[in-house]
């Protein structure tokens, strides 16, 4: 049988850290990256991936955006791992080079199997939850604070047409992760979206390490106001509570609780003194984050439905006043955080 041909459509911190971990496993591994300094530095070095126990250096195979035109084989899995805000102009730009019976995994944050599904086809979109610490400042360096063995995936088909086929993915990823199959991948990721809904911008607003803002004094409460609002959204669209990160039940059937146990199972399991949330990790960078796909979502979803979120409505407006250079993210805005849960 002719080993399939693997893209990793964006490199950055998770996206090399499960690339390095397929090439090791040797597989036919290509990364496709939009950084060109990280595409220089991967080729002149590899990617060097620093864990807490150990480090490996791998060589690759990277190539820049507009490398990526003068490829000629087809890939038969494709792992989209680009930012959600960025999945449809990835999956056009890698269309042409997916196989007609191949498969595209959205492997980001937020609900984006959509969107992949109406450029690449339903019947070659599977949709991914994962759970994965890593940041990366330096080209062709990454800080990976969960190895294999704590980095979980859960992978499930966008609809009929690719179901039964999730165990080809499956085969792939077990080399990076534990991974599980999902038979409501649409819930699985709304319940991944709870959790950064709840974490990713009360941590960031407060420019501080994920478990620095949780002990800062009411910031949780606001982290599980954001969760209670994003669960009741995902219910109200008629999604179910499911277990996800490796759990076998839901241990709390009610939205209070089950936000509240998806967070504590984050914080005791996955997030290390210095672990940073994504949306900081990018305006550290100087980008955008994931305000509008993340927590900017349950506002959108409610306001459809003729409801409101208050919470996440105020968090993507302290959000996108930093991003317009309005107010710097900064320890001192906790007071604006706490005033979120303010009628």
């Amino acid at each position: 049988m002719t080993a399939k041909r693997i893209a990793v459509m964006g490199t950055g911190a998770s996206g090399a850290s499960i690339g390095a971990d397929l090439t090791r496993a040797g597989l036919d591994v290509t990364f496709i990256e939009q950084w060109p300094a990280h595409v220089e530095a991967m080729r002149a070095k590899g990617i060097r991936i620093e864990m807490p126990e150990q480090t490996h250096t791998t060589p690759v195979r990277a190539y820049d955006l507009c490398q990526a035109a003068s490829l000629q084989e087809t890939f038969d899995i494709v792992l989209i791992v680009v930012k959600a805000y960025d999945t449809r102009w990835a999956c056009e730009l890698i269309k042409p080079l997916t196989s007609p019976t191949g498969l595209v995994v959205g492997m980001q944050n937020g609900m984006t199997t959509d969107d992949i599904a109406s450029i690449m086809g339903p019947e070659r979109t599977l949709g991914a939850v994962v759970e994965i610490a890593a940041n990366m400042f330096e080209p062709g360096i990454v800080d990976r604070q969960t190895p294999p063995s704590g980095t979980w995936f859960a992978i499930g088909a966008h609809d009929a047409a690719t179901r039964g086929r999730e165990s080809e993915v499956v085969e792939v990823l077990r080399h990076a992760g534990k991974v599980e199959i999902s038979h409501d991948i649409r819930s699985a990721k709304w319940m991944k979206l709870i959790v950064n809904a709840a974490e990713c911008l009360p941590s960031a607003i407060l420019n501080m390490p994920l478990r620095e803002a949780v002990d800062t004094p009411g910031i949780r409460d606001v982290m599980a106001a954001a969760g209670i609002e994003a669960t009741r959204t995902a219910l109200a669209l008629g999604h179910k509570l499911v277990p996800i990160l490796g759990k076998s039940r839901i241990e709390e059937n009610d939205p209070g609780h089950y936000a509240a146990s998806l967070l504590d199972t984050v914080l005791s399991e996955w997030t290390l003194p210095n672990t940073r949330v994504a949306h900081l990790q990018d305006w550290m960078k100087g980008r955008r984050a994931e305000v509008d796909e993340i927590n900017g979502i349950v506002v959108a979803e409610q306001q459809a439905m003729g409801g409101t979120a208050p919470v996440n409505a105020k968090l993507v407006d302290i959000a996108l006043q930093i991003e317009r250079g309005e107010l710097e993210a900064a320890p001192s805005n906790a007071a604006l955080l706490l005033s979120t849960l303010q009628p």
